[in-house]
């Protein structure tokens, strides 16, 4: 399976255990025989989106700002799971992985329809890989059950966009085993 990782971990001491935990997964994951693409945002040229619709009027598919974003979305609908990985910061992923999801708009039309009873945009790929997420929650107390609730809720609501769905949500705490059993079972 092809797994791309989105590490939206800021460059800062506090998440290095977070990051440690991702390194070893990604390892763990390589000897299972998977294909792991880890992303690390922090280290690329990702610009925040200005909400111009450029990539569904101008460009169908592609943001007129060229960054890095071009490299995530390929390889985000080119793999079998795709893996949003964040500490959480004041009740939710970090800023980097967040302007990277909203550079993901792309990936679907702009026109409408009715699914489930509800608005979704039109699929612009045939295929949309299912979604994970991992999360650093900090100990500190300044995170709590209902920001983790709605970190959930908003990526199932992404995931729907995507026509995917959700399939894990895990923490860095979680044994590297579990979290590979997580995904092994996708």
């Amino acid at each position: 399976m092809q797994i791309t990782i989105l590490n939206g971990a800021p460059p800062d001491a506090r998440y290095k255990n977070f990051e440690l935990f991702l390194e070893k997964l990604a390892i763990y994951l390589d000897k299972d025989r998977h294909s792991v693409t880890h992303l690390k945002l922090r280290n690329m040229n990702i610009k925040y989106c200005n909400g111009c619709f450029g990539c569904w009027v101008k460009t169908p598919g592609e943001c007129l700002t060229a960054d890095d974003s071009r490299t995530v979305r390929r390889e985000s609908i080119n793999c079998d799971l795709l893996v949003f990985a964040s500490p959480i910061i004041m009740g939710f992923t970090s800023a980097i992985l967040k302007k990277t999801m909203d550079k993901m708009i792309p990936l679907v039309h702009p026109y409408l329809e009715i699914v489930q009873k509800e608005c979704r945009h039109r699929k612009r790929y045939d295929k949309y890989p299912p979604l994970g997420l991992i999360l650093d929650k900090p100990v500190d107390g300044r995170t709590d059950d209902e920001d983790i609730a709605i970190t959930r809720k908003i990526f199932e609501r992404l995931s729907l966009n995507l026509r995917s769905t959700l399939r894990f949500v895990i923490f860095d705490h979680t044994r590297i085993e579990e979290a590979v059993d997580e995904i092994n079972h996708i």
